[in-house]
């Protein structure tokens, strides 16, 4: 089990996290909340059904990690895609963002419930929910880390510069969380399948 998620009886997983893989996992999942940025909870006495029809934003977020986890519907090659890209996102992006917050929220909170069995670390255990959840905010991660790396599709082929770095390239430690993000989504979604 060390190092990829395994499937265990009820449609979830378990993986062993050392404890500085913990600390990473956590460290990362809390920055990608403070990317996501807070909620807009109902204000004291408001009517929580009102919230539902609060409408979004209407103009894509201007960092580019940001706009990666929030894309465009319909691409902005004209003026018509563009107002109904626009349309879409004030209708649908607090709601994403919302369900990216909550993924985010599972990713730590359930971190936070694991107790080590000794120094080396502990095993997390996933249910089916929370394997989603997982998911989906390591898909988060990956994308916001290729995008402040700038990551294009050459990079990760067989000959990509990512695996050539260069240990004193300060981009190495990204990429390196990058590539175990990737081997870690991969076999989470290995255990979940059919």
């Amino acid at each position: 089990m060390a190092g990829h998620f395994e499937a265990t009886p009820g449609g979830g997983a378990a993986v062993a996290l050392d404890e500085v893989e913990i600390a990473i996992l956590r460290s990362l999942a809390v920055q990608l909340l403070e990317l996501i940025g807070p909620g807009d909870e109902p204000a004291e006495g408001e009517d929580p059904l009102a919230a539902l029809f609060t409408e979004g934003p209407s103009e894509p977020p201007s960092d580019p990690a940001v706009a990666r986890l929030f894309p465009e519907a319909y691409g902005d090659e004209d003026s018509e895609l563009r107002a109904a890209s626009a349309e879409f996102r004030r209708f649908t992006e607090n709601d994403l963002r919302t369900r990216k917050r909550d993924d985010a929220l599972v990713v730590v909170r359930t971190l936070d419930a694991l107790t080590p069995a000794d120094d080396s670390g502990a095993v997390l255990g996933l249910t089916a929910d929370e394997c989603r959840s997982w998911l989906g905010s390591l898909n988060d991660l990956r994308l916001t880390i290729g995008t402040r790396l700038e990551v294009s599709d050459e990079d990760g082929g067989e000959d990509g510069s990512l695996y050539r770095l260069p240990d004193s390239d300060p981009r190495k430690p990204m990429v390196m969380a990058y590539l175990w993000l990737g081997a870690l989504q991969e076999t989470l979604v290995e255990t979940l399948m059919p």
